[in-house]
């Protein structure tokens, strides 16, 4: 069952994994941007963005560290923090990173959750697999610009992630097929997301 799941999921998993990436990516170099920072700094920013989730679940689930096994996710970081450089600010005034991130967010959560299911790891721990990779990316760049992390807002932010991560293995383990259920759990997610920005959704603050 693990190796059907292993070889079906595989197309996918690569293609959310370079799309969302490089999606995180630009939210980090974003960060770098809003900081007036350099070109350097763009690139440390994007690259640890865009792999901190990944590389906290790669290390928990026990497989390789997957952009060290990978070039092209390195050049998919850089590539994007040049871009974004080479671009007037102006461009990217308002809230462009909650938006790139909301999108990161809800792609990685899949794809962290299909990677976790594809190494045979169960079905529950697959979907914190989903947040971990979602969220940690974003957790870090936060705290290198030294902005407040997304986790001490109440905005919705993890609960978009496990939304998308775990109806994205509950409709996989009915039998829907992998790409329709990877679709319907991303864009579950950045529904979501996409509310807390717009509206300001937010879950309810303990009030002691």
């Amino acid at each position: 069952m693990t190796s059907t799941i292993t070889a079906q999921l595989a197309p996918l998993i690569q293609w959310l994994d370079l799309f969302g990436i490089g999606v995180f990516a630009a939210s980090g170099a974003l960060a770098a941007a809003r900081a007036r920072q350099t070109i350097v700094t763009f690139a440390f920013f994007a690259l640890v963005t865009g792999v901190g989730g990944g590389t906290v679940r790669d290390l928990l689930i026990g497989a390789p560290v997957f952009w060290v096994q990978d070039w092209r996710v390195a050049a998919v970081c850089l590539g994007v923090a040049g871009l974004i450089w080479m671009t007037p600010y102006g461009f990217w005034r308002g809230r462009a990173i909650d938006w790139f991130d909301a999108v990161g967010l809800a792609v990685y959560a899949v794809f962290g959750a299909a990677k976790a299911l594809g190494l045979g790891i169960p079905a529950l721990p697959a979907v914190m697999m989903g947040i971990i990779t979602a969220c940690v990316g974003g957790i870090i760049r936060d705290v290198l610009a030294g902005e407040p992390s997304i986790l001490l807002r109440p905005e919705i932010y993890v609960t978009a992630a496990a939304l998308a991560a775990g109806l994205f293995v509950g409709l996989v383990l009915v039998g829907v097929p992998l790409f329709v259920a990877a679709v319907i759990g991303a864009a579950a997610g950045f529904v979501l997301r996409a509310l807390a920005i717009a509206r300001s959704f937010s879950i309810p603050a303990y009030r002691g």
